[in-house]
């Protein structure tokens, strides 16, 4: 066994990564105070190959030196757009037929591993501030809530590691892991 050096990962350019086939899905950060955690959805999206992000509300835009310190380039690769509310990013991707998911905890959460993914609409990823979540509006607006189950004192993750959790959760049920593995020099 060894580390793998640069040129074993067989990484995609930016321009093919703009040309490659995306998966389905498409990140609504809904007041996301952390600039460094913009970065990190940024980079996440890109290793999930993530339709769009959309950044709304107080949610920093690039380019930005704090967003760009996490993202380490994947501003270039993903698709985004500023909308000035979730709740208008949420209700045009609904007029798209999109299904709308908010990672939060309510009353009527489904817990992850319980959650399918309609094959036939592409599904949108609401994830909120650091504090207050996502917005009731927006809560109000989703079809479904999805929860991370969770065993500890805290029950809260860091936003981008709930979104990373999600992201692979939803990738193995929906498209497996061959998606995502290039093949690698011998």
């Amino acid at each position: 066994m060894r580390k793998l050096k640069t040129e074993d990962i067989n990484r995609l350019s930016v321009e093919d990564f703009k040309k490659a086939a995306k998966n389905p899905l498409v990140l609504v950060l809904d007041n996301i105070r952390s600039l460094h955690n913009v970065g990190s959805f940024f980079r996440t999206a890109d290793a999930f190959r993530v339709e769009r992000i959309f950044l709304c509300g107080i949610t920093a835009v690039p380019p930005h030196r704090e967003i760009h310190k996490t993202a380490l380039g994947a501003t270039d690769s993903v698709d985004w757009e500023y909308v000035e509310t979730a709740e208008a990013a949420v209700n045009r991707l609904k007029k798209e037929g999109c299904l709308i998911a908010a990672v939060e905890q309510t009353d009527k959460s489904i817990l992850l591993n319980d959650f399918h993914v309609p094959v036939d609409r592409n599904l949108v990823l609401v994830f909120g501030n650091e504090v207050q979540g996502v917005s009731e509006n927006v809560v109000a607006l989703a079809d479904a809530c999805v929860e991370i189950p969770q065993g500890g004192t805290k029950h809260s993750l860091n936003v981008t590691v709930s979104a990373g959790i999600v992201l692979w959760d939803i990738s193995l049920k929906t498209w497996g892991i061959d998606w995502a593995l290039p093949q690698r020099h011998q």
